[in-house]
């Protein structure tokens, strides 16, 4: 192989033969455009118009023409958002929820994430994330199971736990705090919504409760029928389509804040979270929230807590709840989505006409924050401490109807034998020597 480069001589005379050749066709080029030209003027006025038209319309056509690929129509499906609107179901208002988040879990199988970035799938759980049942099912198992065996148990008062971690999470915790449940209500009925527990290991774990008499079963929730007519509904489309960005929190932490609006919007009574052992009867309480903190200038509260919530079916509260959930839905910030939400919605709304609600102080339902749940794990130290414990245990019998055990900061501390989570558990068991 060879080139000119090996033979500079040959090099230089094909560089000056070539720049001969651009002038002397640059030169042609030239004449032969100016010719053009005068051919163009000399043209009938009619006809040059008429060649501008044509050439106007060709390069219109090349701009605004657009391919059409050919597809196959029927793998698309087209998906209708219907405008939010209230609905009414004939189901009892006396309603009872609790609703575990301290796990990310399965809730839905089909999120477009390929929009979002992933830090760590797993922390967010839509990997395993459950599929709808058909509203018939879920809405059959429901009433087939409040109403039968009326002779025998009414369910006046009706509990609904909603579990939407993975099975292995239902610990100890959980189980005492359905022991807590029936010791204060045992004539009541519990429904656990949750697929995980709707299967035969779930089954095991509820059958000592089923063997002593208590009414409790576990159905696999069906979205669409609990989010249908609520702003959640379009929502929930939007984020299975790939359309919400689900954040960096827990997308089953978010999901179980809007579950629980809106089954209390669906149904009515009250939701508590799983790591809430209840202490006394709720009966009398009604379209309620909990403070969790007071100003100590105001005497006013300064942040609520949507551990507990307790509502009306249909309740106007609870629609501002949801509208706020959808319309300001941010995955990236915690609480913004739960207990602040429900602070910012209250703050907004308070003494309007139409949303007639009370606020508890922190003692009903969170005796102490999140910072001093260590302290009720701890058994006496000293006599000073000892009175302390015992000046404690006493102010939570009186004033409190539930202790909200703040799993996320209490789940791996061990309770201790004296302490006043040993008192507690020790009086809510039904189960103790098991």
């Amino acid at each position: 192989m060879f080139s000119l480069y090996h033979f500079p001589f040959l090099s230089q005379n094909f560089s000056s033969l070539m720049e001969d050749y651009i002038k002397h066709n640059h030169h042609h080029f030239h004449k032969l455009k100016k010719a053009l030209f005068s051919i163009l003027f000399i043209l009938p006025t009619p006809f040059l118009a008429l060649l501008i038209l044509f050439l106007l319309a060709y390069n219109a056509f090349s701009i605004f023409s657009i391919h059409i690929p050919h597809h196959d129509h029927s793998s698309h499906k087209h998906l209708l958002h219907p405008p939010p609107s209230h609905t009414k179901t004939n189901l009892s208002s006396s309603v009872f929820f609790a609703v575990k988040e301290e796990y990310s879990s399965p809730i839905i199988n089909k999120i477009n994430i390929h929009k979002f970035k992933r830090h760590n799938k797993h922390k967010h759980g839509l990997n395993t994330l459950p599929s709808e049942t058909s509203f018939s099912l879920f809405e059959k198992r429901l009433d087939a199971f409040f109403t039968s065996n009326s002779s025998s148990s009414s369910c006046d008062v009706r509990f609904f736990m909603t579990w939407i971690s993975p099975l292995k999470a239902f610990g100890e915790r959980e189980f005492l705090s359905i022991e807590s449940l029936f010791k204060s209500h045992p004539k009541a009925c519990l429904v656990i919504v949750s697929k995980s527990m709707d299967s035969e290991k779930g089954a095991q774990i509820l059958r000592p409760f089923v063997k002593n008499g208590f009414r409790v079963i576990a159905i696999e929730p069906d979205f669409n029928y609990l989010f249908k007519n609520t702003h959640a509904e379009t929502w929930f489309n939007r984020l299975k389509q790939g359309n919400v960005n689900p954040g960096g929190i827990s997308l089953g932490q978010n999901l179980s804040n809007l579950l629980r609006l809106s089954l209390l919007y669906k149904f009515g009574g009250i939701y508590i979270d799983a790591d809430v052992m209840i202490l006394k009867s709720f009966s009398n309480l009604r379209n309620t929230i909990g403070a969790q903190n007071i100003d100590v200038k105001t005497k006013k509260w300064s942040r609520l807590n949507n551990a507990v919530l307790i509502f009306d079916k249909n309740h106007p509260l609870l629609w501002k709840f949801i509208e706020e959930f959808a319309l300001t839905f941010d995955g990236n910030k915690w609480g913004h989505n739960g207990p602040y939400l429900i602070s910012r919605v209250v703050s907004r709304v308070s003494g309007r006409e139409g949303f007639n609600f009370s606020i508890v102080p922190p003692s009903a339902f969170y005796p102490v924050d999140w910072r001093g749940i260590k302290s009720l794990f701890k058994g006496p130290k000293d006599e000073v401490h000892s009175k302390w414990l015992v000046k404690k245990m006493k102010q939570i019998r009186e004033e409190s109807f539930a202790l909200h055990l703040w799993n996320r900061q209490s789940r791996n501390l061990k309770v201790v034998k004296g302490s006043i989570v040993d008192n507690i558990i020790l009086s809510c068991c039904i189960f103790c020597n098991t």
